[in-house]
């Protein structure tokens, strides 16, 4: 049986007035990807700020592991073990890769289905630039890098869910396949990740299962080999051809 690290059920959230998701409900089995896929403005970043707690839900429920999360703070979300990646990264560019990777270390909760806890050197031995760059200052490194810091920093926190915005927006091809063999890695660990990504061919390479938003609503769910099998799928509701 699948458990559900993440499960959200009805979903609504609003910016002021306006409503920009609209009942959304999905379900993440442990140790598996989800793409979530639409396209821009659909909804998909503002249910990840929603999951992790950027934004308040008008109506619906956020279950991290089988606890209600959706009224906590960011904060409290991060320690019960969410950490999002947000789109642009949002390094510290002033301080260090050492000390952007310090500032976010936490121990792993209890019960964490990952085979080993993330430390600085385990870090680093996923991603062997940032030990390379381990004193330089993150605003002087590369897209690529700066990426690969984000998902470091947020590994460092040890989470049970990881929320992944747009990690490949703006690298370079060769380096936005160095990002797909890292979330395979993690996906091999067994770390149940939240993907958001307007690279159709990435999500549908790394990714278990798909959830297609259309102006703010599910259209589809399913898994990615059936998404893989159906192209008029991705062509009706992504303009992928």
């Amino acid at each position: 049986m699948v458990t559900e690290a993440l499960q959200v059920n009805k979903l609504d959230v609003c910016y002021g007035q306006s409503q920009v998701v609209h009942g959304l409900s999905l379900s993440l089995g442990e140790g598996r990807v989800l793409a979530l896929l639409g396209r821009n403005g659909a909804g998909k970043s503002t249910s990840l700020n929603a999951f992790a707690g950027l934004l308040s839900p008008r109506a619906g429920t956020i279950r991290l592991g089988g606890k209600a999360v959706e009224r906590m703070s960011p904060e409290g979300i991060a320690r019960a073990g969410m950490r999002l990646v947000p789109q642009g990264r949002r390094i510290f560019p002033s301080l260090t890769v050492l000390e952007n990777l310090q500032v976010a270390q936490q121990a792993a909760p209890r019960a964490t289905p990952c085979a080993q806890a993330w430390t600085l050197e385990r870090v680093y031995a996923t991603f062997a630039r940032l030990r390379e760059r381990s004193r330089q200052r993150a605003g002087t490194l590369s897209g690529g890098e700066q990426q690969m810091l984000a998902i470091g920093r947020a590994l460092m926190g040890n989470p049970r869910v990881l929320l992944l915005d747009e990690p490949s927006e703006g690298l370079a091809p060769m380096i936005v396949a160095e990002v797909a063999q890292a979330i395979k890695t993690l996906k091999a660990d067994r770390l149940s990740i939240v993907l958001v990504e307007q690279n159709f061919h990435l999500a549908l390479d790394v990714a278990d299962d798909v959830v297609v938003l259309n102006t703010g609503r599910v259209v589809h769910a399913g898994t990615a080999e059936a998404v893989r099998a159906e192209p008029t799928l991705a062509t009706r509701h992504l303009g992928v051809f």
